[in-house]
C-alpha cells in the first residue's frame, strides 16, 4: 500500500529495502471487531538494532497490531514472519519465548505481590522443589541495578507510586532476552529522569540489536529516538520515513490528514474585570497541601503546573472532596461552599475529570450513552424511575459527534474504544451536567495530535461561553497553548503564577524547582 503523499514518503517494502532483511515483517495484517474494522491490510517491518516508532491518532489501529503480533489477539488475514520464518502467535507466552515482549500502556501488575515475584512470575529460581525468595530477590536486584531502577525488589507493588509501577512493568519485559520489544506510550506516568533512565536503557537496546516498536504521541520523544517513523490512519497504513525524512509537521498531517499548528498561545485576556467563581484561600491536607490559594474568574482557564507530587492533583481532590482537608475555605459564586463529598461537589456546579479514565472515571462495562449520562441520571429518569433511553441516546449522540468520538454507535461498550476515545466520553460527561467549574487532570494523557487538539479547541469554546476551567497537566507545551494563567506547585503550596504572555518553560520550572521565577 502507498502512502497518501507518495512525493514525500515510502512503502514499508522500499524502506526496508534499504536497510536489508528485518528481523519481523507483518504483511496484510487485517482484524475486525463486532461493528469495528480495526485493521486493513496493514504491513510493518521491524529490523534488528533500530527504534521504529509507531504513530497516529487513536483508532488508527496501533494498539490492535501490537497485540496481534505479541499473541494477545489473533489476526483475521496476513502473515507475520520473524526472524526469517513465518509464524502463527498464538499467545503471549509464545510470542515471549519466541523472542516478542511489549509493555503495555495499561499497567498489568498484581498489586499484593512484590516487585520480584511481577518480574519473574511464573519463573521464579527454585531450591529443590520449593521458591528461593533470596535467590529470587537477588536476580531482581541484579536486573534492577543493571537499569539503574531504584527499586526495593521485597517491596508490595500496590505500595509504589504509579511511575514506578510503570518501571517495575519495564523491567519485567526486558528481563526476557527480547529480540523485539514492543513499548505502548511507556513515558506516560513518568517523570522526566524517569524518561531520561529509559531513554538511556533504550539505546543500550538499540546497541545490542533489539529491534524496538516505540508507540507515542508525544512529538519530542519521536524526534529523540526514531531510526523510521510508520504512520497508522483509520487502521490502515498510510506511509513510512527514515530518520533523515522525519519532519514533525509532515507526520502530523500523514496522522490526521490535515495541517495543525500546535504553536498557537491564547490571546492575553484580563480575566481580573471578570467576576470570581472560584475563590479558594488557605487550603490544606495533613497529608502533603499547605495552604493553597487562588482564584478563578470566570471565562478563564487557569493551569496547574509542577513536578510529580507537587500538589497539583492533590488540590482538585481535596476542593471537590474526594480527599480530606484540614483547613481553608472554599467559595463558589460569592458564596461559602461546604464540600466534604464528591457529589457535593457536582451540586455546586463543579466537574471533575480525573487522571486515571479507567479506575476513577468510567464503568468499562457499561456503554457509552450509560457513562456519558452518567453525572445526570437525575434528568432522564420519569416520575416512575424509568430512565428516558431515548433522550439520553439521542442527547449522547450530539457529543459523540462533537468530540469526534471513534464509536460505531453510542451502544458501543466503552471498555472496547480506544483510550483517546474512553477520554472523551467522560469529557463529554460533564459538558452534558453543564458545569459552571471544570476540572481537567492530565486531559490530554494517551491521546493523539488531532485529539489534543480538538480538547484545545473545545476548552476556549467553553470558556469564551463562560465556563471556569483548571487544567493540570505534566507537559508544559500543554500548559503554555492553553492556559490564560499557570499556577506553579512546589511541595504541596503555590509558589508563584504566571500570565500565559510572560510565562516560558524556564520561568516555570524555576518555580517548580526553587519556588521563584527566573528574570
Amino acid at each position: 500500500m502507498f502512502a497518501a503523499n507518495a512525493g514525500v514518503t515510502r512503502t514499508f517494502k522500499e524502506v526496508g529495502e534499504r536497510m536489508g532483511d528485518p528481523i519481523l515483517r507483518v504483511a496484510g495484517i487485517s482484524k475486525g471487531f463486532p461493528g469495528v474494522q480495526a485493521l486493513s491490510d496493514v504491513s510493518l517491518e521491524v529490523h534488528a538494532g533500530e527504534v521504529l516508532v509507531l504513530v497516529g491518532e487513536n483508532g488508527a489501529g496501533k494498539s490492535t497490531l501490537m497485540k496481534i503480533l505479541s499473541g494477545i489477539y489473533a489476526r483475521d488475514a496476513g502473515t507475520i514472519t520473524f526472524d526469517g520464518a513465518e509464524v502463527d502467535l498464538t499467545s503471549p507466552l509464545q510470542a515471549q519465548q519466541l523472542g516478542i515482549t511489549i509493555i503495555h500502556q495499561e499497567l498489568n501488575l498484581m498489586s499484593d505481590l512484590t516487585v520480584a515475584q511481577n518480574i519473574f512470575i511464573g519463573r521464579e529460581p527454585h531450591s529443590g522443589p520449593l521458591l528461593s525468595e533470596r535467590r529470587l530477590n537477588e536476580q531482581t536486584s541484579e536486573l534492577l541495578q543493571r537499569l539503574r531502577i531504584r527499586l526495593d525488589p521485597r517491596q508490595r507493588v500496590g505500595e509504589l507510586t504509579v511511575a514506578e509501577q510503570q518501571m517495575v512493568e519495564i523491567a519485567k519485559a526486558l528481563s526476557f532476552d527480547a529480540k523485539v520489544l514492543i513499548m505502548d506510550e511507556p513515558t506516560s506516568a513518568l517523570t522526566d529522569t524517569e524518561v531520561e533512565t529509559l531513554f538511556v536503557l533504550i539505546e543500550q537496546l538499540r546497541a545490542n540489536g533489539t529491534g524496538i516498536v516505540y508507540i507515542s504521541h508525544r512529538m519530542d520523544e519521536l524526534r529523540r529516538l526514531a531510526d523510521r517513523v510508520t504512520v497508522l490512519r483509520d487502521g490502515a497504513y498510510i506511509g513510512s520515513l527514515s530518520k533523515d525524512e522525519i519532519e514533525i509537521p509532515r507526520i502530523i498531517e500523514m496522522m490526521v490528514g490535515r495541517p495543525i499548528d500546535e504553536g498557537t498561545r491564547p490571546a492575553p485576556r484580563n480575566h481580573e474585570e471578570h467576576p470570581v467563581v472560584l475563590d479558594v484561600q488557605g487550603l490544606s491536607t495533613k497529608a502533603l497541601l499547605k495552604g493553597v490559594s487562588f482564584q478563578l474568574h470566570r471565562g478563564e482557564i487557569l493551569g496547574f503546573a509542577g513536578l510529580m507530587g507537587a500538589g497539583r492533583t492533590e488540590t482538585a481532590r481535596a476542593l471537590i472532596g474526594a480527599d480530606p482537608s484540614d483547613g481553608g475555605s472554599v467559595s463558589i459564586a460569592g458564596r461559602p461552599a461546604t464540600i466534604r463529598q464528591p457529589a457535593d461537589a457536582v451540586k455546586r456546579g463543579v466537574g471533575y475529570l480525573s487522571e486515571d479514565r479507567k479506575l476513577l472515571g468510567l464503568m468499562l462495562e457499561q456503554d457509552v450513552t450509560f457513562n456519558t449520562i452518567l453525572a445526570s441520571l437525575g434528568s432522564y429518569a420519569n416520575r416512575l424511575g424509568w430512565m428516558g433511553d431515548r433522550s439520553a441516546r439521542n442527547d449522547t449522540k450530539g457529543y459523540v459527534e462533537q468530540l469526534r468520538v471513534k464509536t460505531p454507535s453510542v451502544n458501543q461498550v466503552v471498555k472496547l474504544l480506544s483510550g483517546g476515545n474512553q477520554q472523551k466520553i467522560v469529557i463529554a460527561r460533564w459538558l452534558m451536567r453543564d458545569c459552571d467549574v471544570l476540572i481537567f487532570d492530565e486531559p490530554t494523557r494517551g491521546i493523539d495530535v488531532g485529539a489534543k487538539e480538538e480538547i484545545y479547541r473545545l476548552m476556549r469554546q467553553l470558556a469564551d461561553q463562560g465556563k471556569s476551567i483548571i487544567v493540570i497537566s505534566s507537559e508544559l507545551p500543554e500548559i503554555l497553548r492553553v492556559a490564560d494563567r499557570i499556577a506553579v506547585f512546589a511541595n504541596g503550596r503555590i509558589t508563584g503564577t504566571l500570565r500565559n504572555e510572560d510565562a516560558s518553560q524556564e520561568k516555570i520550572m524555576q518555580l517548580a524547582a526553587h519556588g521563584e521565577a527566573v528574570a
